[in-house]
Parts: C-alpha cells; sequence; structure tokens
C-alpha cells in the first residue's frame, strides 16, 4: 500500500473513531487530509467518490466496523463512524508458553535497527498486564541468522525506499557480480533470509539469498525514490523463484508435540515406534535447498531424526557433531 494512501485510510479511522455522530460524506471530504478538495466542479467530486468508494471498500476487507446510518431523523444524507467498542481489540492473554516464545522472539532482535521496535512491543505487553520475561535462562541462545553484515543495510534500504548496490555471488559463478537493486524488503523462507526487489540492470524483479551477498551493501541515493508494487507478496515471489529447482524427499520421525515448525511444511506418513518402543511421527518433506532444510532438523536436536534419505542424514549428523564440539561457556 502506498505510504499516501495508509496516511489517508488512518487519518479516516481516526476521524470516525473520534465522534459517536454519523459522518457525512461531505464533511469527511473536508476534514479527513488526503481527499480531492472540493472546486466545484464535476470532475473533482467523482475523483473524490471513487477514492472515497474504495476507501471504505478496503476498511471494511480489513474488519474495521465501519456503520452507516444517521445521526438524526432530520439529517438527510446517510454518515459514517466506526463503533469503538467493536473495533477495539480484546484484552491479551497468553499462556505460560505464549509468553516465553513472545520472549524469545524479542531476543532475536539484537541489531540497533530492530532493537527500538521490539522494546516498544515488550513495553506495550507489560503495559497490558502480558508477563513476557525476556530475560528468561535458557538451554541455548536465540540467534537470528541474518547473513552476517547483509541483513541491516538490506532491511534499512527496504524501509527507507533506497536504492541498493552489492556484490553477489551464485553458487555457479566464480566470481560475485556488482547488483543494483530498488529493494523491495526481506523475508525469511524455509530458514533463510531472502531480498526481494527490482533488478535495475536485468530490469526484472529477483530473488537474493543474504548469505550470498559478498561485503556489505551500499544504500545509494534519495529517500522514497521507488514504491514497490501495491499487490507484492514476498514470501510469494521467493518461494515462486527459489521453487524452481531440483524436488527432494526426505522422511523424516519427531516426537509428538515437537518440530512445529517442520509440521507445517509436512505430510504426515503416520505413527511409527522407534527402538524404545515409544511412538514417533513419520513426516515427509520436500524441499529445493536440502543445504537449507539440514539446518532446520539440526535445530530441533534429538526431537526429529531423519529416516532418510542417508545423504539429509549424513548432513544433520554433522551438524549436530559439530555444535557439540563447541565450547559452550558456563
Amino acid at each position: 500500500m502506498a505510504a499516501k494512501r495508509a496516511e489517508r485510510l488512518v487519518n479516516l479511522v481516526i476521524a470516525l473513531l473520534s465522534t459517536r455522530q454519523y459522518v457525512t460524506a461531505a464533511r469527511i471530504r473536508a476534514t479527513v487530509p488526503g481527499y480531492e478538495a472540493d472546486d466545484g466542479t464535476d470532475r473533482a467530486d467523482e475523483a473524490f467518490k471513487r477514492m472515497f468508494e474504495r476507501d471504505k471498500a478496503e476498511l471494511r476487507e480489513m474488519g474495521v466496523p465501519l456503520e452507516t446510518g444517521r445521526t438524526s431523523v432530520f439529517d438527510t444524507e446517510d454518515g459514517y463512524r466506526i463503533a469503538r467498542a467493536d473495533y477495539e481489540l480484546p484484552e491479551i492473554h497468553l499462556t505460560g508458553e505464549e509468553a516465553a516464545a513472545v520472549g524469545l522472539a524479542l531476543r532475536l532482535w539484537e541489531s540497533a535497527q530492530l532493537a527500538g521496535a521490539a522494546q516498544s512491543a515488550l513495553v506495550k505487553l507489560r503495559a497490558a498486564g502480558v508477563d513476557v520475561d525476556s530475560a528468561r535462562s535458557l538451554p541455548i541462545k536465540p540467534r537470528l541468522d541474518r547473513g552476517e553484515a547483509a541483513f541491516e543495510p538490506c532491511y534499512a534500504a527496504a524501509r527507507d525506499r533506497r536504492r541498493l548496490q552489492f556484490d553477489y555471488q551464485r553458487p555457479d559463478e566464480d566470481t560475485a557480480v556488482r547488483r543494483d537493486v530498488q529493494p523491495w524488503g526481506v523475508v525469511a523462507w524455509r530458514g533463510r533470509w531472502y531480498l526481494v526487489g527490482q533488478d535495475l540492470d536485468r530490469r526484472a524483479p529477483r530473488v537474493f539469498r543474504l548469505s550470498r551477498v559478498v561485503g556489505t551493501p551500499k544504500a545509494v541515493g534519495p529517500a522514497g525514490a521507488f514504491e514497490p508494487p501495491a499487490d507484492l507478496d514476498l514470501t510469494a515471489v521467493v518461494a515462486g523463484q527459489q521453487g524452481q529447482g531440483e524436488e527432494h524427499l526426505v522422511v523424516v520421525r519427531a516426537r509428538p508435540g515437537t518440530a512445529v515448525g517442520l509440521r507445517r511444511h509436512a505430510t504426515s506418513l503416520g505413527p511409527a515406534d522407534d527402538d524404545s518402543g515409544q511412538v514417533e511421527d513419520r513426516l515427509q518433506l520436500r524441499t529445493t535447498e536440502p543445504w537449507a532444510l539440514a539446518d532446520q532438523i539440526a535445530a530441533h536436536g534429538a526431537d526429529v531424526v531423519v529416516e532418510a534419505p542417508t545423504s539429509m542424514r549424513d548432513a544433520v549428523v554433522a551438524r549436530l557433531t559439530r555444535l557439540a564440539a563447541l565450547e559452550v561457556p558456563a
């Protein structure tokens, strides 16, 4: 959504929340910033009507309870309002496990770019009475694999709508190639971080895996230099391009109640007994990036065991062996 349109919708919601009376379209046009001014011409009237109808439809599609009616019997024109009681969200109630998950997520965002947003979310949750302990001692330290130095510059450039230049090395190339991109956004997909944007040299949308960026990307030019497509779905773009490789089938066994992330993309093959007689869940996974899936499986430790193929089992065992060899501070 364009910034001006989003700002206009926010102004409209605020205006309709601030009164109990129904507000006519003419009053909205005169008081809410962003609408076509009334200059007495038919063209301006038609432009306002089309814009206002689109805004009403979008608010209703987003779940905003927009009401139509008249404040009194003497009114000759319908107006609009938003009932605050229907609009406001209910109180937040988290279980102990959910609160712990929120605290863990907050600890992932350790960079200066995102620490402010995480702290703001934490303050709001605590103000609402939610007990979130972001400092709880954990057996492992959560870490967001952000592609080393590439994550923060890419994130900042996409946020500020600035052109981005960086060196990128594909697996089938011997040297890195300079890329000039309009960054649309950064998104995680199947355990990897990707930059989605318009490649200015190739004049087409492209997906870049952050771990393949060489050096530190550099933002150039002014902020607000471009706008991403209005209907952009970053995850769909990445899935569409990354899903074009050779597909691999992997069968794993997972303990009941574990590996929630893997189960979202898995096909259940039914229960199975392990060597000790304990019932486990057999899952089939599909991937075009087996090395990334090996990282995900290894992150679950003993809760997930690879059944087939042997190459995937060996890759996971190798990762766990390296992890076990690391010296863990006391």
